[in-house]
Order: C-alpha cells, then structure tokens, then sequence
C-alpha cells in the first residue's frame, strides 16, 4: 500500500491567478447569506448558489476597496448624504473599486 504525502500549501501568487474569474465581491464575506470570502453567495430559503454576489456584498467590498469620489470618504467609512449614513455606496464608488481591481 502506497501512503500519500500531504499536499503543499498553494502559494498566494498562484491562488491569485486561478481567482482572477471570479467577481472581485467574492474577496469579502456576504453579510446577506453568511458567505465566506472567496465563496459563492447562496439563497437561504434552499441553498442554491448564485452566479452573482448579492448586491450588499458588492457594497462591502466596494466601501473597503475604494475611497467615493462623491462624498469623499476613504475606504472602510460608508458614503453618506449631508452626514447620514447610505445603506449602499454611490455608484461612483463601485466604478473606483472596479478600476482598482482591474
């Protein structure tokens, strides 16, 4: 009988490589469904998983990617409107966050 030796850690560089075609939301939980990063959204009511992050996960990893050219806020603070809190960032933010993922 042949043993098999454990597997060597993937290095980040090439984890890199094989997660670039997945939708750059996927980097950060899904506080909807309880996803964890790097795994696809699901429904609750049955478990299927979704193609598509839900649209509160792609606000998460938008609002820590980039700074809103809108509201002018950094990463990690939410955008605001005349100093209270959006339950989502301005669309601007998302293009920020798509240009810095690319």
């Amino acid at each position: 009988m042949t043993s098999r030796r454990p597997a060597a850690p993937m290095p980040d560089t090439i984890r890199h490589i094989l997660r670039a075609k997945q939708d750059p939301a996927r980097a950060v939980a899904c506080p909807h469904c309880g996803a964890a990063p790097h795994r696809p959204c699901r429904l609750r009511t049955n478990g299927r998983v979704l193609a598509e992050p839900h649209p509160q996960r792609r606000s998460n990893w938008a609002q820590t990617t980039a700074c809103c050219p809108t509201c002018q806020v950094t990463p990690a603070v939410p955008c605001h409107d005349n100093g209270r809190a959006l339950p989502t960032v301005h669309a601007r933010r998302y293009q920020e966050a798509e240009a810095t993922a690319a």
